[in-house]
């Protein structure tokens, strides 16, 4: 059933309340509950993160909108902190990390099979592709480090194999950007899908800088190195896609919207009726803050705010595995490189183009990326291996 969110008031601001018990809860299973909770709760984290972010910049800028905007960003922090703690404990960084990929493999995917507009659904198609290659690199780090099969974690949902090879990701900042929509005339959806990849490529940008420097082992350090500078160009090239004559209030109004279509996509596909119950009362208090903002548009902008919104929702993100899109995505455009904003074939890019120039200087003494994973080939059972051949040696 679709929401009608100009309707549907929610829970009110006031009332979005919490308590220390209520914040940190009992954390998931990574290996009894399926794989599309966890990339629900990457996805959601992720999305909080970005609201705070936001919204701490927009406060910056804007002195009438700063106790506002302080007001549901605390709320916000709450929302974050909870869905962040369901992570098990015992998921080491780089079972998270083998997470992260997988929830950017699949939402973007998603996005760009739903995407309205042709061009920025080849957007997310170039980065969907980069992040499958992402993945293959870890899995063979953590194959190399702990002798573990990622798809522990993948639970078959997701492919383990080579995407357009991270070594040749890398770009100069000018063929990074992109051509941004136009508030007049995009539709909602494409809207409410540029932030939400915005947001998430921006968390996992945030836990490979956090998280890299405290693996001992070189080449890890600078696996976690190299791909989190890909991610920084993900983020700059989804960034790019939302029209920057958009004003604070207006993003603010769509970064809500855009909170409230998340919750509400992770409610009607969870399975786990604990963490089901989590995205219900999320989705109300994504609600109540939406309608906090309308009323500040209508006051200070003297704007409506329901020219800009959807009367219902758009349907929902699907969280499942789209491994047949995947492949068929890789066997057409694989190939293709970046040239200021728009796409071109490997083989037109000249030698001495910036992005050519960029990456022969980076990758001057070797890339991470290639090292960690020569030699690596998935198969099922390749824990086994390991653990036998650790066993021989005792």
């Amino acid at each position: 059933m679709a929401l009608d969110i100009l309707r549907e008031k929610g829970t009110r601001l006031e009332d979005q309340q919490f308590d220390w018990r209520d914040l940190v809860r009992a954390p998931i299973s990574k290996l009894d509950d399926d794989a599309f909770t966890r990339v629900r709760i990457i996805l959601m984290n992720g999305l909080e993160a970005g609201a705070l972010r936001f919204q701490h910049a927009c406060a910056r800028m804007n002195a009438d909108l700063r106790l506002p905007l302080a007001r549901i960003r605390r709320v916000e922090h709450f929302q974050q902190t909870l869905i962040n703690w369901l992570l098990p404990p015992d998921q080491s960084a780089l079972e998270t990390t083998i997470a992260y990929e997988q929830a950017a493999i699949e939402v973007t995917a998603h996005v760009s099979l739903n995407e309205p507009d042709p061009y920025q659904a080849q957007v997310y198609r170039f980065g969907m592709l980069e992040d499958f290659d992402h993945l293959y690199r870890f899995s063979a780090l953590m194959d190399r480090l702990d002798g573990k099969d990622a798809n522990n974690i993948l639970q078959g949902y997701t492919d383990i194999r080579q995407g357009r090879p991270t070594e040749v990701e890398h770009r100069a900042p000018e063929d990074d950007l992109r051509d941004p929509y136009l508030k007049e005339t995009a539709s909602p959806l494409t809207k409410l899908h540029a932030i939400t990849i915005t947001d998430a490529e921006q968390q996992t940008h945030d836990y490979y800088m956090n998280v890299g420097p405290q693996f001992a082992d070189p080449g890890a350090r600078m696996l976690y190195a190299e791909i989190a500078a890909i991610e920084e160009q993900h983020v700059t090239q989804y960034g790019s896609l939302q029209d920057p004559a958009e004003s604070w209030l207006e993003k603010w109004l769509l970064h809500e919207a855009m909170e409230v279509y998340n919750y509400h996509s992770c409610m009607r596909q969870e399975e786990n009726p604990r963490i089901k119950s989590i995205w219900e009362r999320f989705t109300d208090y994504e609600l109540g803050q939406l309608h906090f903002v309308m009323d500040l548009m209508r006051t200070i902008e003297k704007r409506d705010p329901e020219e800009l919104l959807p009367i219902e929702l758009p349907d929902p993100i699907r969280f499942e595995s789209h491994r047949d899109y995947i492949r068929e995505t890789l066997s057409l455009e694989l190939p293709l490189r970046a040239q200021g904003i728009r796409f071109i074939t490997a083989d037109q890019e000249s030698p001495q183009s910036p992005s050519a120039l960029y990456r022969k200087r980076l990758n001057s003494k070797g890339s991470p990326s290639q090292m960690v994973a020569s030699g690596y080939r998935w198969a099922p059972g390749t824990e086994l291996r390991a653990q036998a051949e650790s066993m021989k040696l005792v």
